[in-house]
């Protein structure tokens, strides 16, 4: 650890500290500007996500021109390129995987991968086949928490299972299944879901430098993909002395369902300045504007709140009680179909699948506030659905309604906020409105810029986009000047 407070405080301007309630921290020694790179780290392991659909290289994630491992036939690469860049640590896998049986096979989730990959890099390491580094070696993996002792009985014994596996695929005498199941612990509180620019799951990484980077729902700091690296830049101006914070989970919902989601997977309560207001008045009428209903009133955007008098909800605008019962009849209706339009779209029916999430946005209308996360979702999927087939106009209906939505719930420089801007910005584009496209295209660069940076294929292309957008804009209007 010494020797790694060196290199963080000498490379990067970075101290980690320990403290009682939090454990380890990330604090900076000098001043950070918007957009600036913290952090950059490869992982020490990582695997592509499992899907029936599409086979990704297990080096760079691309699911361009992949070829099967003719040996194992259960690995992918893009090229000799990635397949040499990973062939030490794959070369023994594939004699592991090659002497599997088919059933074992079928077993083998990107989880159970991620383990094995963990010991024979370490193996690797210890004989000095893969060369060690201040942040790169299993002394780093060793460091993280594990939650254990917190970890529910049920999900022990899958943990035991899963290990179980991995020792019957290393067969190793030395191995201990119980340090396994712990290791197996320790990826679910710090394994990070590797994600392309336009945050699409593509795989799960290990990055053990960054895990020490504790969570904030209100955080100074973003972690962004480029491939297989892992980079924090700063969203905000972080003074000298400031600790480092992003956010582990989806932040946009009550401060209740994030504190749930905090503490089931990650097993702490958050204390940031968001979480603090639990229970006062603004974050009661925040939660019931984000996860709450409507006034029942058409022309009134008002919230409810539980009404102890009369046992239903009360409109705190126009004073309006909507009954509980006319409440649970809508919701449970909408459940109901909202569950047969995911099997729809799970099952590729995007046709049956948007008439019926059509309906369930009709009746979350009548339930939900305008500003509720879950109309927000379904509007989402609707817009996906739409750009699937190809209704350009109708998806950019459903695009514009999100985006109110997505400036409320996430700060300005947020990835998701700015790639919302960005899809806007191509439908208008697409659709020849110019000058919309131009304004929806110049929010997207003024936001990703800072959480992407400016030299990424991705940003590239969007900042072309702007600039072909406001080349034939000028040329329109010089045009109508001639």
């Amino acid at each position: 650890m010494e020797d790694l407070q060196k290199l963080l405080l000498h490379d990067h301007g970075l101290s980690v500290s320990t403290l009682p309630e939090k454990g380890r921290c990330l604090f900076t020694t000098r001043e950070y500007s918007p957009g600036e790179i913290i952090l950059s780290e490869e992982p020490y392991v990582s695997v592509p996500n499992k899907t029936p659909v599409k086979s990704r290289c297990d080096w760079c994630f691309t699911s361009s021109n992949v070829k099967r491992c003719s040996s194992c036939q259960v690995v992918w690469y893009c090229g000799s390129k990635c397949q040499t860049s990973d062939w030490k640590v794959h070369r023994l896998e594939c004699q592991l995987l090659a002497k599997l049986e088919k059933n074992r096979i079928k077993s083998l989730t990107p989880s159970i991968r991620l383990m094995v990959k963990l010991y024979l890099r370490r193996k690797l390491q210890n004989e000095k086949v893969i060369p060690t580094s201040v942040t790169d070696n299993y002394n780093l993996v060793k460091d993280l928490v594990s939650h254990i002792s917190e970890v529910e009985e049920m999900q022990l014994v899958l943990y035991a299972q899963m290990a179980s596996l991995v020792n019957i695929i290393l067969q190793w005498s030395t191995l201990n299944i119980k340090e396994i199941a712990e290791n197996f612990s320790k990826l679910a509180c710090n394994a990070h879901t590797i994600c392309d620019s336009e945050l699409i799951p593509l795989g799960t990484g290990l990055y053990p430098v960054i895990s020490i980077i504790n969570h904030s729902c209100s955080p100074n700091s973003v972690l962004v993909f480029e491939g297989r690296i892992a980079t924090v830049r700063a969203m905000q101006t972080i003074p000298k002395g400031s600790e480092v914070l992003i956010s582990y989970i989806e932040t946009a919902g009550s401060t209740m369902t994030r504190q749930k989601a905090l503490k089931d997977q990650y097993f702490f309560i958050c204390s940031c300045p968001r979480c603090i207001k639990l229970g006062e008045h603004d974050d009661i009428e925040e939660s019931a504007i984000l996860e709450g209903y409507r006034c029942k009133n058409d022309t009134c955007n008002g919230l409810l709140l539980r009404d102890l008098e009369s046992k239903g909800f009360k409109c705190q605008q126009c004073g309006i009680v909507r009954e509980k019962e006319e409440i649970v009849k809508i919701a449970s209706e909408e459940k109901t179909i909202s569950n047969k339009a995911s099997v729809a779209l799970s099952s590729c029916h995007n046709k049956e699948a948007l008439d019926m999430y059509l309906m369930v946005e009709k009746l979350q209308m009548k339930l939900c506030h305008s500003y509720s996360i879950n109309l927000m979702r379904t509007r989402e999927t609707l817009l996906k659905i739409l750009m699937e087939l190809q209704d350009w106009k109708k998806a950019l209906t459903y695009c514009r309604l999100t985006i109110p939505v997505y400036e409320r719930v996430y700060p300005k420089f947020h990835p998701l906020r700015g790639l919302q801007y960005y899809t806007c910005g191509k439908l208008e584009w697409l659709l020849g409105y110019t000058d919309e496209a131009i304004k929806s295209l110049t929010q997207a660069v003024d936001v990703l810029r800072i959480t992407h940076g400016t030299n990424t294929s991705f940003m590239k292309d969007l900042i072309a986009k702007l600039e072909e957008a406001q080349a034939e804009a000028s040329y329109k209007l010089s045009s109508m000047d001639d």
